[in-house]
């Protein structure tokens, strides 16, 4: 026997789950399905937080069903985004999506070929974003902006008078306020490693 998450969701405290639950709690019982768990969500003004259904999701990772049945997608997903990469988890999961008003059903042969679509339309929306990004980056570094961590200056004078005066790494990066490994890496590499050579480790 099957066993399904049954998710239903209302937009606001005025109205109440009931015709989604009856319907879908029906239609589990004619296919003759196992309901684990009704997860249920009721969204109030603008706010788009939908703990029920982020358990669901949880759940589906840790095996709890083979199947979730919703009334309607836009009952069940906050964006087109969402649907896409939440169809193709439950894919990779094995378990089968059905959405009883639009009348999907990803356990039919059908269902199986809208999985193979969304996953191509996932990997296609992956691939733009992230020529976008690239596309982005070379704009950017045409325009001069440097990408990773800000150059540090290090004062090379400061340093070798604290070397002389016997100070180890560790008591002059922490008197000039800067990582220890910075301090070293940008002393080896300027004519301060000359210096430094001639002085046992600190």
């Amino acid at each position: 026997m099957k066993r399904v998450a049954v998710y239903v969701r209302v937009s606001t405290a005025d109205q109440n789950h009931d015709l989604q639950r009856t319907e879908l709690l029906e239609y589990a019982s004619f296919r003759k399905w196992e309901v684990v768990q009704v997860y249920s969500d009721t969204m109030s003004g603008a706010k788009d937080r939908r703990p029920n259904l982020d358990r669901l999701m949880a759940d589906a990772k840790r095996g709890r069903f083979n199947a979730v049945v919703v009334w309607r997608f836009d009952r069940f997903a906050r964006s087109t985004r969402f649907l896409l990469e939440s169809l193709e988890l439950f894919n990779s999961l094995g378990i089968d999506f059905v959405s009883l008003q639009e009348n999907i059903d990803t356990s039919t042969s059908i269902g199986k070929a809208l999985f193979t679509i969304i996953s191509a339309i996932a990997e296609l929306e992956r691939s733009t974003i992230r020529e976008r990004v690239i596309a982005g980056q070379r704009s950017a570094r045409r325009r001069g902006v440097r990408f990773g961590r800000p150059v540090r200056e290090v004062d090379t004078d400061a340093v070798a008078k604290l070397r002389e005066q016997g100070k180890s790494w560790r008591v002059i990066a922490s008197e000039l306020n800067i990582a220890k490994n910075t301090l070293i890496r940008h002393c080896a590499s300027t004519q301060f490693a000359s210096f430094e050579a001639n002085k046992s480790p600190g």
